[in-house]
C-alpha cells in the first residue's frame, strides 16, 4: 500500500529528508572544514545568506543536537557532533525505532524492506543475507551487540 503523501519532503533523499536545504548545506560546509567555525567564518561560504539567517540555522542545528556549540569571546563556535555517515545511521535507527515501537510487529516492515531491496539491488540483498548470518552467529556466541 502506498501512502497518498510523502514523509520524505518530496524527492529529496539522504539528509534532505530530515533537514532543510540550508541546514544540509551548513552541515556539509562544517564537515568539509573539519573544525569549529563561527557564523562569521561561514559567511564567505554563504554570500547570499544573511548573517542572522545563518546564525539562526546554526542555532537550530545546535538545538536539534546535531552541532556542539562553545563560547569564544563574544561569538559561538559550532562543530558537528558526528560525521555525515554517523548522522545518517542515527536517523535511520531512530526512524526504525519509531516504527518498531513497543508491541509493534516487525514482520510487515521486514517484508517491505526485503521487497524494496530485492527490486533495487541483488548484490545488496546478498549483503543483507551475509549480515543476518553474521548477526545470528554473534548472538549464538553471546555477543548480541552491533557488529556491522
Amino acid at each position: 500500500m502506498r501512502l497518498p503523501f510523502s514523509l520524505s519532503r518530496g524527492a529529496r533523499r539522504d539528509l534532505g529528508a530530515f533537514f532543510g536545504s540550508l541546514e544540509v548545506r551548513v552541515l556539509d560546509v562544517l564537515w568539509q572544514r573539519g573544525g569549529p567555525a563561527s557564523v562569521r567564518d561561514l559567511q564567505r561560504d554563504f554570500p547570499r545568506t544573511a548573517y542572522t539567517t545563518l546564525m539562526t540555522t546554526l542555532d537550530r542545528l545546535h538545538r536539534k543536537g546535531v552541532l556542539s556549540r562553545m563560547k569564544s569571546g563574544r561569538a559561538f563556535l559550532y562543530e558537528p557532533r558526528c560525521s555525515r555517515e554517523e548522522l545518517r545511521l542515527g536517523l535511520a535507527e531512530e526512524a526504525l525505532g519509531a516504527i518498531l515501537g513497543p508491541g509493534a510487529s516487525g514482520h510487515p516492515l521486514l517484508s517491505f524492506f526485503l521487497e524494496a531491496v530485492s527490486r533495487r539491488d541483488e548484490a545488496l540483498l546478498d549483503e543483507l543475507e551475509r549480515l543476518v548470518r553474521e548477526k545470528k552467529e554473534s548472538v549464538r556466541q553471546g555477543r548480541p551487540g552491533r557488529d556491522a
